[in-house]
């Protein structure tokens, strides 16, 4: 049971966000940790970095999977966008270099804003052609 109004405030909200929020707000934390991650690469605090690019990865795989197949072109070529994020920060993990989280950071963001235009331009639906 949760008793901090915070944590009930948060669980609330993802109770009762829509699909499309709910999809910004996994765009939202992942860029979130890649933010983290790269600021700790920098500071070389290794283990700090590392927790916060698993977290980003643990996000992506999310969205992954929460990939409908079934609507269209789109999914596929997302996935296949995933995948190669989720490669791109496992390599950049391993090597310690920021510029992979940067980049996949950079991806994030320009996803994150389509999908909120697509977001606002469907008042009440909020829906998304390629999450479940």
């Amino acid at each position: 049971m949760v008793t901090n109004p915070y944590q009930q405030y948060q669980e609330a909200s993802l109770e009762t966000a829509s699909q499309g929020k709910l999809l910004l707000m996994l765009y939202d934390g992942a860029i979130r940790f890649l933010v983290t991650t790269q600021t700790a690469l920098g500071e070389q605090r290794w283990v700090d970095a590392h927790q916060a690019s698993v977290r980003a990865q643990d996000i992506i795989h999310e969205l992954m999977f929460s990939l409908n197949m079934e609507a269209g072109d789109i999914a596929p070529n997302l996935y296949r966008l995933y995948e190669y994020m989720n490669w791109r920060l496992v390599h950049a993990n391993v090597r310690r270099e920021a510029a992979g989280a940067k980049e996949v950071e950079g991806l994030l963001r320009d996803l994150r804003g389509a999908w909120a235009e697509a977001v606002r331009s469907t008042p009440g639906h909020a829906s998304n052609a390629g999450a479940a």
